[in-house]
C-alpha cells in the first residue's frame, strides 16, 4: 500500500497546537517564515512518499547483513540516505555556526514524523545523528565540534548512541566497558556493546559513536560513568579519513521487525576515544543524546499510528 504524508494535518498541529508562529515571534529563528514551514512539510512528505515508503517492505524482509567485520545495509537504504543527507534532513534545527539550519524543533519533528510513518527502520538512522548533535553542541569540544559535528550536521557522517551490554541494560551503573589514558589525550576503549542501533553500516564513510565507559579511576556505580567519542575511522588533521579504528560489529540481532535497522553487537578492542565532556560526567551527559531520543522515539509512535489507520482505512 502507498502512504501519503498528512500535511494539512501536520501543518495544523503546528499552527493551532503547538504555536509555532509564536515560537518564531521570539526572533531565535531568523530565517523560518511560513511560506518556509510548508516548503519543508511538502518536501518532507514528497521524499517520504516516493524515496522511503517504497524501502519499507524490502527492509523488512531482506534486512541488513553483518559479515567478516561490516555490515551492509538493506537493499536501497545506502542510497536513499545519501539523497536525505544531500536534501540537507540531517541539519534543520543545527546552529548555523556548525552548517544547520536554525529551524524550530516542532518543524523537524513534524518534518520526521513522515520518514517514520513511512520507514521507521530508515528513520532511526538520522534520528540518532540528530541525538549525537545535541550531544556535541552541548558538552563537545571546540575541536570536537569542528571535527565531528559539522559532519553529522552535513549528514556525511551519522551517530550511535552506545549504552548496553550484556550485563548492564537498565541498569548502566552495572557497565564494564574501560577507557584507559594513553597519555596524549586519547584512550584505549574496551569492551562489549548490545543492541546498538546503526552501530555500523556502508551509508556513510565515517561512524561517530558515543559510548559509555569507566575511567581506571573511576568510582564504582553511575558516577563512575564518563562518555566518550570513538569514530569508526581515524579522522586525520586535515579532515580526511585515515586507518579503521579498532571497533567492529561481531553480529546483527535478529528481531521481531524493524530488520531494515541494523541492532548491532559492537566489540571494542582497545579502540581509540575521545573523552566528551567531564570526566564521571558521562551518564549526565548521554542524558542529552537519550533525552532527544526520547522525544523522537514518540514521533516514531505517531507516525506508526498515522500508518497504520491508512492501511486499516484501505482495508
Amino acid at each position: 500500500m502507498t502512504y501519503r504524508a498528512p500535511l494539512r494535518d501536520l501543518a495544523f498541529t503546528l499552527h493551532a497546537v503547538a504555536g509555532i508562529d509564536q515560537v518564531a515571534a521570539t526572533g531565535a529563528f531568523p530565517d523560518y517564515d511560513a511560506d518556509l514551514m510548508g516548503a519543508v512539510l511538502e518536501a518532507a512528505g514528497q521524499f517520504s512518499e516516493e524515496v522511503l515508503a517504497p524501502l519499507n517492505r524490502v527492509g523488512d524482509q531482506k534486512g541488513s547483513v553483518c559479515k567478516d567485520g561490516d555490515v551492509t545495509a538493506a537493499p536501497g537504504f545506502a542510497d536513499a540516505y545519501r539523497q536525505f543527507a544531500e536534501g540537507g534532513w540531517t541539519g534543520l534545527t543545527a546552529q548555523t555556526h556548525s552548517g544547520g539550519q536554525q529551524l524550530p524543533k516542532a518543524l523537524e519533528l513534524a518534518a520526521y514524523e513522515t520518514v517514520h510513518a513511512a520507514n521507521m527502520a530508515f528513520g532511526l538512522c538520522p534520528m540518532l545523528s540528530l541525538a549525537s548533535i545535541e550531544a556535541l553542541e552541548a558538552v563537545g569540544t571546540d575541536s570536537q565540534k569542528e571535527t565531528y559535528l559539522t559532519k553529522l550536521v552535513s549528514g556525511e557522517w551519522t551517530g550511535a548512541m552506545v549504552l548496553t551490554e550484556p550485563g548492564a541494560g537498565s541498569d548502566l551503573g552495572a557497565l564494564t566497558a574501560t577507557a584507559v589514558p594513553n597519555g596524549d589525550g586519547t584512550y584505549k576503549l574496551s569492551g562489549q556493546k548490545i543492541f546498538i542501533t546503526w552501530g555500523d553500516h556502508d551509508a556513510t564513510d565515517n561512524i561517530v559513536h558515543l559510548v559509555l565507559a569507566r575511567l581506571p579511576d573511576s568510582p564504582p556505580g553511575p558516577k563512575g560513568i564518563s562518555l566518550f567519542l570513538a569514530s569508526k575511522f581515524h579522522v586525520n588533521a586535515d579532515g580526511s579519513l585515515g586507518e579503521r579504528n579498532s571497533f567492529y560489529p561481531v553480529s546483527v540481532e535478529h528481531k521481531l521487525g524493524i530488520h531494515g535497522s541494523p541492532t548491532c553487537v559492537m566489540a571494542y578492542e582497545d579502540a581509540t576515544a575521545e573523552l566528551v565532556g567531564q570526566p564521571n560526567q558521562g551518564l549526565a551527559h548521554m542524558f542529552v543524546m537519550m533525552n532527544a531520543a526520547r522525544l523522537a522515539v514518540g514521533v516514531e509512535g505517531v507516525g506508526i499510528a498515522e500508518r497504520a489507520y491508512q492501511h486499516a482505512l484501505q482495508y
